[in-house]
């Protein structure tokens, strides 16, 4: 079944999934922190990235495969660690692993899923990572890792852009506490979204279960903290170092905004790079990530990752254009669960794949290596 006539782009998911969730659970989707002037920079820089289209190359087929850290994958596009997915839809993260393994590309597990690693990465086959969020304690960390390894996730993305909470205004006016319960005022908003209550019911209340198995205080939270925040650190050079040392597999660093700090991963161990800024989510007042992202090329050899304001292929192909060796994508993959449930995340790719086919085609490009040719103008 196809779903392009009623859901031909992100938008109409992101449209869908907003009437099918409760409003606290999109205001803990959708929000970023501050007055989300980050979040906003993401999308109009994006913009700003223009590409030459290019005539009479004939009829072509473009290859949008690519080969990223040993595994090639049909596309350069993967699904990124959420935390508390199974909050947005029930059963997200196992729903979210099968894509991944059916379609050939990455999953990320978060370290603050709804799931235990044990749970999810057999779904995944051997196409799972797995987000680290670093814990103080060196004991908790290494039984994460085993953990992590033994389930089948065979990288490490070491998130280092939350040394402390974001304030998530708009997270917090929503009523959504860690872990999440159904308060009087939030059971009304779930009675509106049967599908999603009905999901509930199967799974329970999600709960940030990996954590927990480290940590008998589950007294209620802020809305922009968790359980996490009670084991993990905000990690330092040595942290890494001492990471790397005990990590035998791809480590990835995600969080990645400063060249100068790219040049150190360089030397210092990391097998690739994560450039992001949590998508306006943890910071207010930096640069969009598509304005870092050439710079950090320019001071890494390493294969770079590039996420936050993602909304279509295009965006897709302008990060490529600008260094990019792969694209990963958290909200809209959600977009999809919420409107389609587990046939959503495939459409999200579906689209991503016919749009990326679509651009390629005005720009004449076959490759994705001739990207940065068809560049006019970048900020």
């Amino acid at each position: 079944m196809t779903y392009h006539s009623r859901y031909p782009a992100i938008a109409d998911l992101k449209s869908s999934a907003r009437r099918r969730i409760p409003h606290f659970v999109w205001e803990y989707l959708d929000s970023a922190t501050g007055v989300e002037a980050t979040q906003a920079r993401n999308r109009t820089q994006l913009d700003q990235v223009l590409l030459n289209p290019s005539i009479l190359h004939g009829e072509f087929d473009p290859d949008l495969s690519t080969t990223f850290l040993g595994q090639t994958h049909p596309i350069p596009i993967g699904i990124a660690p959420v935390g508390m997915s199974g909050l947005i839809w029930p059963g997200a993260e196992q729903m979210l692993a099968r894509t991944a393994a059916r379609e050939n590309i990455p999953f990320t597990l978060s370290t603050v899923a709804s799931q235990l690693p044990e749970d999810v990465g057999p779904h995944a086959g051997d196409h799972g990572w797995f987000q680290l969020y670093p814990p103080r304690d060196p004991e908790i960390r290494a039984d994460i890792l085993k953990r992590a390894k033994n389930a089948g996730f065979h990288t490490i993305v070491l998130t280092v852009d939350v040394p402390v909470a974001s304030r998530r205004e708009r997270q917090t006016r929503g009523g959504l506490t860690n872990p999440p319960k159904l308060t009087p005022r939030l059971a009304m908003q779930a009675a509106q979204c049967p599908a999603w209550l009905n999901g509930i019911r199967k799974t329970g209340m999600p709960r940030l279960r990996l954590m927990e198995s480290y940590s008998q205080n589950r007294s209620a939270l802020p809305s922009n903290q968790h359980i996490g925040y009670l084991l993990r650190t905000s990690p330092d050079w040595d942290y890494f170092k001492s990471l790397r040392d005990v990590w035998d597999g791809p480590l990835i660093v995600k969080g990645i905004g400063n060249p100068d700090d790219a040049a150190r991963l360089t030397d210092e161990g990391a097998d690739a790079l994560w450039v992001s800024n949590h998508a306006g989510r943890q910071f207010d007042g930096g640069p969009a990530t598509i304005e870092t992202l050439p710079l950090i090329r320019a001071a890494t050899s390493l294969p770079l990752i590039f996420d936050s304001g993602i909304e279509g292929g295009l965006d897709v192909l302008r990060a490529l254009a600008l260094g990019a060796d792969f694209v990963m994508l958290g909200r809209a993959f959600h977009y999809g669960l919420a409107a389609l449930g587990e046939a959503g995340a495939a459409h999200v790719l579906d689209i991503l794949r016919q749009d990326m086919i679509s651009n390629m085609g005005q720009l004449g490009t076959r490759a994705l290596k001739d990207l940065p040719n068809t560049l006019r103008q970048h900020p």
